[in-house]
């Protein structure tokens, strides 16, 4: 469920950097030629952050700024804060804020999510929003190649990464989390010890295939009952990329209201 973007054309890279369009174009994203890139699962989780003018938004884990970027284009006059703890990764996450025009409103800071949020001395934020990694145990899987371990491999489990997001987010605030579907038991458990009014968006590869994604929204202190919205269906048998759904996603045209 990746999102394959050409590099844009006239820009010189360095031999480990690649640049590419995302967002229809909209933004500007230096990413690693090797390791792990942005693709699919930050367009929908920054498609699904409806920040209003003057909020803040917390990414735990941002790499090189793919999520961030995206919300920044899609929502203005938003404040963004990064967290990461891969030096380079956190580099590329700044020089793509000021590449794209936002130096002024993404902070990245060098963190490490295991560590918990109050060491960074922030105040808690309007949202709280993460793509944690999808394993905790090396052994669920082949061993990923040394550059993309740190986005395969949760070291702290998926706990950490949760207790996170609900210490860094404001009483009120949102949480937003994509994962893979069969870890959607686990979230809600963990999210619920502090927030609740629950919102669970499957995203599924075709109509007729199970979800392989979940998008879960989740409100610190909220009581409202959980809502399973319609599903994300990603492609179709007619030849196009995408769904028209999706497309008008993945472009910008349209989000993905919670």
């Amino acid at each position: 469920m990746t999102v394959a973007s050409a590099p844009l054309e006239g820009v010189e890279l360095d031999n480990a950097v690649i640049e590419n369009a995302l967002l229809g174009g909209k933004v500007r994203l230096l990413q690693p030629k090797t390791g792990y890139r942005a693709g699919m699962d930050a367009a929908l989780l920054a498609a699904s952050v409806a920040a209003k003018p003057g909020e803040t938004v917390l990414e735990a884990g941002c790499g090189a700024g793919g999520v961030l970027t995206q919300i920044a284009a899609r929502r203005p006059d938003t404040v963004l804060i990064g967290i990461e703890r891969d030096p380079m990764a956190a580099d590329l996450a700044r020089r793509n804020a000021v590449l794209n025009g936002w130096g002024d409103r993404i902070r990245i800071l060098d963190g490490d999510v295991g560590q918990g949020f109050r060491p960074l001395g922030l105040p808690r934020a309007d949202w709280a929003v993460s793509n944690p990694p999808f394993f905790d145990d090396e052994a669920a899987l082949r061993p990923p190649s040394p550059a993309k371990r740190g986005a395969w491999i949760a070291e702290d489990g998926l706990a950490a990464w949760v207790r996170f997001l609900t210490d860094g987010v404001k009483d009120g605030g949102r949480t937003v989390i994509i994962h893979r579907a069969d870890r959607l038991a686990d979230i809600l458990g963990l999210l619920g010890e502090r927030c609740g009014s629950f919102s669970v968006r499957p995203v599924q590869p075709f109509a007729e295939a199970p979800a392989k994604r979940v998008l879960v929204h989740a409100v610190r202190g909220g009581r409202a009952p959980l809502r399973l919205l319609p599903a994300l269906v990603l492609h179709d048998r007619s030849g196009a990329k995408h769904t028209p759904e999706a497309e008008t996603i993945l472009t910008g045209a349209a989000g993905l209201d919670s």
